[in-house]
């Protein structure tokens, strides 16, 4: 079998899929957990969470594995699940969470097969998210009048999530990498 007969990626069961997902919502609950507690133990609070977008990277991941269904889903139940759970992300900011990851879940799945370096996947699905993050905010202010967000936290989140979003261009492709040579060895 050649090295690109097992590079080509089979399409998961359902149930795969849906397993990923929940094992996505899950780490997207947990994750995030860590550094809220490593924040509250250094007096930094949520800080640490909004620095290093601990949640984004399940979702991202999974989406790169299991497809576009399983990241949208994982994207918008992800923050759903952790705010009934956890009550982060703050109710404010919840709508616009689960719609950021399930995009984010989305263009991730939807790069899966396409054949270009993760790096890439994971920076077009960053910038897919960002983008479509942004429109709605822009719509919640100027369309809907919602008055206690400002357009600011469009660019506030991307310069406060800066290390968060170099920490994703480095270690998901890293973990795709490992991911992809497992799957290979197993093959052989």
């Amino acid at each position: 079998m050649t090295n690109s007969a097992v590079l080509t990626k089979t399409k998961l069961s359902i149930k795969k899929q849906t397993l990923a997902a929940l094992l996505a919502i899950v780490a997207a609950v947990a994750v995030p957990q860590i550094f809220h507690v490593i924040g509250r133990i250094s007096g930094l609070g949520t800080a640490l969470g909004e620095t290093f977008l601990p949640m984004h990277l399940p979702i991202l991941i999974v989406g790169l594995i299991a497809g576009p269904y399983a990241g949208a889903i994982a994207g918008l139940f992800g923050p759903l699940v952790s705010f009934a759970l956890t009550g982060m992300p703050g109710s404010m900011m919840l709508p616009f969470m689960m719609i950021e990851l399930c995009s984010y879940g989305l263009f991730s799945g939807l790069l899966c097969n396409v054949k270009i370096p993760c790096i890439l996947k994971v920076l077009i699905s960053q910038v897919g998210g960002r983008l479509v993050r942004a429109v709605a905010i822009l719509i919640s202010v100027y369309a809907l009048g919602n008055d206690n967000l400002s357009v600011a936290v469009i660019w506030n989140s991307i310069l406060t999530g800066l290390f968060g979003i170099v920490l994703q261009l480095s270690l998901i492709p890293l973990i795709m990498y490992c991911i992809n040579n497992t799957n290979i060895k197993n093959t052989k």
